[in-house]
């Protein structure tokens, strides 16, 4: 959890959130005085919609205000309940001729601030009703006198009745029809740790070995702590559990009969990378068509109710078929009004799902791989096997063992993936000389095609792109070139072979030596070479590799850091890596 805030108060804070908030749409309004953030643009002769809550969880509930979805939201403090003038306030500012409907997550504060303004805006002539929606399933059945608590399955409520409400439905088939869905979903929430407030003192905070299951989103325990924590499958198989168990007596709210089509609504509170959010959609869809059998119609995953930056996550199953069979709509109509276009920040995080395919046929296999070039025998370049061999396995080496030093080197001037690149390409080429007995041959050439291979399909980012065009550019060359090996001999080969393919890296980068690259090993490797001695070569590579560390970066991401005079730099981790594997192919000979 962070700790740090561009904004060091919660003073003024929601005021100015809302007023940026709203200028992504022009037809939002803000009354400010009562952060109520309202559609102008809205039909009067629709049932208007209004929700809202504490703030800290946007975009709920203003980023949804919009067509087919609020026709208002009101805020309050950070985590605390609008008051009962703010949310009469929002009724009033979206009448309608067909009635107004309060949705609101079950919380004290919101039920009894929102019921107060329900009844008083009955007293002035409104048509009112409210819809208190709780999904979470931790807060089990026994002890429980307020019932579940509210979690993001609220959002899928809204814009199914924001979608009907926005196709002329009655007030009495709107309501029916959030009531209906409402009580068809099931949720929990878990967390990595709590939020942290602007302007807070004291915060909860779990320990590193520690995971929360069946937490709030106001900073609330959760219901059970898990150490150590559980693998990402272990964790997904216990919230579905408890999610979908209808034999736990304390939290089957749910049936979910074969063939009931569902929806599936995962919310980030805040503080999960949107990589990590992606890995788990689908952990979750694969738990659910295996264990579970159940493959759902509509996948949501995004910001949907957050709880400011708090790493943690909520996952909600609802079923649509059940709740249609307690309203007037069926559940086609139900999809149509959860794809009901807005101009909410709703849309960023649904695309496009009126027309769905299975996984099955989303995933496609990759190309065919074209086949390996054929190497003529007396157009090959060969050497001793079992030199060759040992050769490789010496580069290898050193470069896995090299990893870490690369990973930290990379990681204060750059951005940390050198290293594991490189070991990825060591650990590649070890598998290719034990399972396919690369070097048994003592080919070259063939060892060249699958490092080009290797790097292609496993080594990505900077260094692999320059690897890439090295070892394509250098086979190229000993092909061209393997006359010089008969009558020059083997060495001004690899010297002609690797100072043509220097300069043909050239056209793609402007590197040179002291530019703090790879090139500051490559390039003083390939001028010793032409002494016709390896090891001159391996001399200029680590001397070249050394001097980095006096040198200032003029390329890369290195080039981003900061000047400090204090600093004392690593040596650049491409520049050492390469050298490294040079170094080994010498300890292999």
């Amino acid at each position: 959890m962070s700790k740090r805030h561009l904004f060091q108060s919660a003073d003024g804070l929601v005021a100015k959130a809302l007023r940026g908030i709203v200028a992504y749409n022009p037809s939002l309004g803000l009354d400010e005085t009562n952060r109520v953030v309202f559609d102008t643009a809205y039909d009067k002769s629709n049932v208007s919609i209004v929700s809202g809550g504490g703030s800290g969880h946007e975009p709920a509930w203003s980023g949804y205000v919009g067509q087919n979805l609020l026709a208002a939201s009101v805020g309050g403090d950070i985590f605390a309940s609008p008051s009962t003038k703010q949310i009469l306030s929002a009724i009033e500012r979206v009448p309608s001729s067909k009635g107004t409907i309060l949705v609101i997550t079950n919380y004290t504060g919101d039920c009894l601030h929102f019921g107060l303004a329900r009844e008083k805006a009955i007293a002035k002539g409104h048509k009112c009703r409210m819809i208190i929606c709780g999904d979470d399933v931790s807060v089990g059945r026994k002890g429980s006198l307020v019932g579940r608590r509210g979690l993001a399955g609220q959002l899928g409520v809204l814009k199914a009745i924001g979608g009907a409400a926005g196709a002329g439905g009655s007030l009495d088939e709107v309501y029916d029809l959030g009531v209906a869905f409402s009580q068809q979903m099931v949720s929990i929430a878990a967390t990595l740790d709590h939020c942290h407030v602007p302007g807070r003192a004291e915060h909860a905070t779990l320990d590193s070995d520690v995971l929360e299951i069946g937490t709030g989103p106001h900073n609330e325990p959760g219901y059970k702590k898990l150490t150590p924590v559980p693998s990402a499958a272990d964790l997904v198989k216990q919230i579905l559990t408890y999610c979908l168990d209808e034999k736990d007596p304390q939290r089957g709210y749910v049936h979910f009969a074969p063939g009931d089509e569902t929806i599936l609504l995962v919310s980030n509170f805040g503080g999960m990378s949107h990589l990590e959010m992606g890995a788990l959609v689908d952990e979750l869809l694969e738990q659910l068509a295996k264990d579970w059998k159940i493959e759902p119609v509509r996948v949501v995953c995004g910001f949907l109710e957050t709880s400011l930056n708090a790493p943690a996550f909520s996952v909600t199953v609802a079923n649509v078929t059940a709740a249609a069979a307690n309203c007037s709509y069926s559940a086609d109509d139900i999809k149509s009004f959860f794809d009901a276009r807005t101009n909410t920040y709703w849309e960023s995080m649904t695309g496009s799902q009126a027309v769905r395919r299975s996984r099955d046929e989303q995933f496609v296999q990759p190309p065919a791989t074209e086949p390996r070039k054929i190497i003529e025998e007396e157009k090959d370049l060969r050497i001793d096997p079992a030199t060759l061999d040992g050769m490789l396995r010496g580069a290898c080496n050193e470069l896995i063992d090299a990893e870490p030093d690369l990973t930290r080197w990379d990681t204060v001037m750059g951005d940390g993936d050198c290293g594991e690149t490189l070991k990825t390409g060591a650990t590649s080429l070890i598998a290719a000389l034990d399972s396919k007995k690369l070097a048994a041959k003592g080919s070259i050439f063939e060892v060249l095609q699958e490092l080009e291979e290797i790097v292609e399909g496993k080594m990505g980012g900077t260094l692999g792109g320059i690897l890439g065009i090295f070892f394509v550019s250098m086979r190229n060359a000993l092909e061209d070139n393997l006359a010089l090996a008969k009558s020059d001999g083997l060495p001004k080969l690899w010297a002609k072979a690797v100072k043509t393919a220097l300069e043909n890296l050239g056209r793609y980068t402007p590197a040179k030596v002291g530019d703090r690259t790879v090139m500051d090993t490559l390039i003083p490797f390939s001028e010793g070479l032409l002494s016709g001695s390896f090891a001159d070569g391996v001399e200029a590579a680590i001397k070249g590799a050394e001097l980095t560390r006096t040198l200032t970066p003029r390329l890369g991401r290195a080039t981003y850091v900061g000047e400090d005079s204090s600093r004392v730099l690593p040596p650049d981790p491409g520049a050492w890596g390469a050298m490294v594997a040079i170094r080994g192919l010498q300890l292999g000979l």
